[in-house]
């Protein structure tokens, strides 16, 4: 069954000119019709939940795109760097946590008289 650029939009929730973007910049494959309309065939749907569920887990449109290269390999290095910046992101976020949940508990009335919260300032 082949789907019409509306319908698939409307099925992943997406407008239809983000459909055509993702096909201008390569990481979606969609065939035409006589009339030069696109046609979405259960692979090409496939192919842009794929895309949508990788950019709303973080990954650019370019990232999203490599890490669907035929090639596993260079697909999985993609991922794995993804992967490592969220980590990343994860640590400083934590810290981040810490450093609020200690500046409401703190008994010092401005941060710059614990020596604790002068010990988060400073760190990087």
């Amino acid at each position: 069954m082949v789907k019409t650029i509306g319908e698939v939009a409307a099925e992943l929730g997406i407008e239809a000119h983000v459909l055509r973007h993702w096909e201008d910049v390569g990481a979606l494959t969609v065939r035409r019709d006589g009339n030069g309309y696109r046609v979405y065939d259960d692979k090409a749907v496939e192919q842009a939940r794929t895309v949508l569920k990788l950019r709303r887990v973080g990954l650019s449109l370019p990232e999203a795109t490599a890490a669907m290269a035929p090639k596993k390999s260079a697909a999985q290095a993609v991922v794995r760097a993804k992967i490592a910046e969220l980590e990343g992101e994860v640590i400083q976020r934590q810290e981040a946590i810490a450093f609020l949940q200690h500046t409401v508990e703190c008994r010092h009335r401005y941060l710059d008289e614990c020596p604790d919260c002068a010990t988060f300032v400073r760190e990087a």
